[in-house]
């Protein structure tokens, strides 16, 4: 007979080997999906995770890893404060959209003017303003109305993606664009453009500004009463309420917070990678950050090395598209595996599996 049973404490063991375990069975449930469409399974997770830092072309490879791993760490890191404290904010896809079109909006607004110490850092400004006042909506429902952060989040990314359609096809539309949808291509306007810092690297506000995150983040939650509002209510809003913290308050700083950091990541990427405001920018960042959030343990180290590791199956992904002909819609089953077994094997964080009179702990 199997049964679980509750453990006094979490056990910190576990909380740490839990995200090991998850990628090893994503890597034994995922080699057995490229099987089944008739791929060679080890080669497939070698396309994935070794050839794009150890590979023939890893000198490219690299240089994206940072490109791509910055908004996942700037996304996750936001998203972590909330979900230690109990609040969901699940819609940072609609934040990062409303990002890219505030900061590019205002960059596009002076353009052609060469003045890049005043434009791109109010394009940075209006990126995360962007992202605010769009997770400001559920945070103020919430508040006001006591309605449920998560269904409001999660509705508002496809009120953001029309958005993001209409601006693109109207008042963002490049006008030397021969009416083809999308907006001037920013990485050509160099006072509003987010180059490389150092050649070759990949690396670009983004990554600095992700950085930059972890550290205050860490700060944050290990020497600011803020994080330690944060942390009480995520263990015990009962205790919270004693120690005089405002819930309703929590509440607005935290997706404020988290918002804000999603529209520098929608800032970062239009002015940089992606270039333009397109039908299709959002690229599914805010989803995946969540992953990255629970991946890293919501410790702002761990999501710094989830963040990473997820980019490298975003590279690896697409090498593995490109040399193998492995189809997207797989690889993205292969990225949510990673949520899935990290949920379903975080189970042992909290409670111990006893076999008969036996235990496995």
């Amino acid at each position: 007979m199997i049964r679980l049973e509750k453990r006094p404490q979490p056990s910190k063991a576990w909380s740490y080997a839990t995200p090991l375990l998850a990628v090893l069975l994503t890597m034994v449930a995922g080699g057995a999906l490229f099987a089944i469409l008739g791929k060679d399974p080890l080669l497939a997770i070698r396309t994935i995770f070794w050839e794009p830092l150890f590979g023939e072309f890893a000198w490219y490879y690299r240089g994206q890893l940072l490109i791509k791993a910055g908004p996942l760490v700037l996304i996750a890191i936001g998203l972590s404060l909330g979900f230690r404290a109990g609040i969901w904010n699940i819609g940072a896809e609609g934040q990062y959209i409303m990002g890219a079109i505030f900061g590019a909006a205002v960059g596009l607004a002076f353009y052609p003017m060469e003045a890049r110490w005043l434009i791109f850092p109010l394009m940075i400004i209006a990126g995360a303003f962007g992202g605010f006042v769009w997770a400001m909506i559920p945070a103020l429902l919430k508040t006001k109305f006591n309605t449920n952060e998560i269904l409001v989040s999660l509705l508002l990314v496809y009120v953001a993606e029309q958005f993001l359609a209409s601006m693109a096809l109207g008042l963002l539309r490049n006008p030397e664009g021969s009416g083809f949808p999308g907006s001037r291509n920013l990485q050509q306007y160099p006072a509003a453009a987010n180059g490389e810092l150092i050649a070759g690297t990949g690396l670009h506000w983004g990554g600095v500004a992700a950085l930059i995150a972890v550290i205050l983040a860490y700060i944050l939650l290990n020497r600011h009463m803020l994080g330690f509002q944060i942390r009480v209510t995520g263990e015990s809003p009962r205790a919270a309420r004693f120690a005089g913290v405002k819930p309703n308050l929590l509440v607005v700083v935290c997706m404020g917070i988290s918002g804000g950091l999603a529209g520098l990541a929608g800032l970062f990427e239009v002015a940089g990678p992606a270039g333009q405001i397109s039908i299709d920018f959002n690229s599914g960042y805010g989803f995946t950050a969540i992953i990255v959030a629970f991946l890293g343990r919501l410790h702002p180290v761990g999501i710094l090395l989830a963040g990473l590791l997820l980019a490298l199956t975003y590279i690896g992904g697409e090498a593995a598209q490109a040399n193998l002909g492995l189809p997207a819609a797989a690889i993205q089953a292969f990225q949510g595996m990673l949520l899935f077994f990290l949920l379903a094997v975080d189970v042992l964080t909290n409670f111990r599996v006893r076999i008969g009179k036996g235990e496995m702990a």
